[in-house]
């Protein structure tokens, strides 16, 4: 690897946000930290109304949980997401759904895919990698605009099994 290599390898963390890289071949081992500080988001809950004065009532049944209407639209969007696959992204660099910006992009949604069938390409250090699928199914969604940077392990795709 030589010094231009090196130097936008460290433009490439820098710019994506990563706080650390590590890479290791045969002749050399490189470790490139960033003086990023982790950004933590922290909310806070509005406080509580003051419950009411207490009003007497006679004993009644137990009530059966009631879901309101937020809670119900998470859990039918959280069974959705399950019955998916993720097709995650196998190492950091840029995404691009097309293999240039005059070709057609290799999926979309709807589409069927097959194991094996290239969905994208993700950049890496000047290299362009085919990602290829796992899978076979239907494209529900894709996660990632294109020619965003992604992480290593990052969801790409929503896939609907075959």
């Amino acid at each position: 690897m030589d010094i231009k290599q090196v130097q936008e390898l460290i433009r490439f963390v820098a710019k994506s946000g990563v706080n650390e890289v590590s890479i290791e071949e045969k002749e050399f081992k490189i470790t490139i930290k960033t003086n990023q500080q982790p950004t933590y988001v922290t909310a806070a809950l509005p406080p509580a109304a003051a419950p009411a004065a207490p009003v007497p009532a006679a004993p009644a049944a137990p009530a059966a949980p009631v879901l309101s209407a937020a809670d119900a639209k998470a859990a039918a969007t959280a069974q959705e997401l399950a019955n998916y696959i993720t097709i995650k992204s196998p190492m950091i660099g840029t995404f691009y759904r097309s293999a240039g910006p005059d070709k057609p992009t290799f999926a979309n949604v709807g589409d069927e895919i097959k194991a094996g069938q290239v969905v994208c390409i993700i950049e890496a250090m000047k290299l362009f990698n085919e990602i290829e699928s796992e899978v076979s199914g239907r494209i529900v969604k894709v996660l990632v605009d294109n020619s965003s940077p992604v992480e290593y392990d990052q969801p790409l795709f929503l896939v609907e099994p075959a």
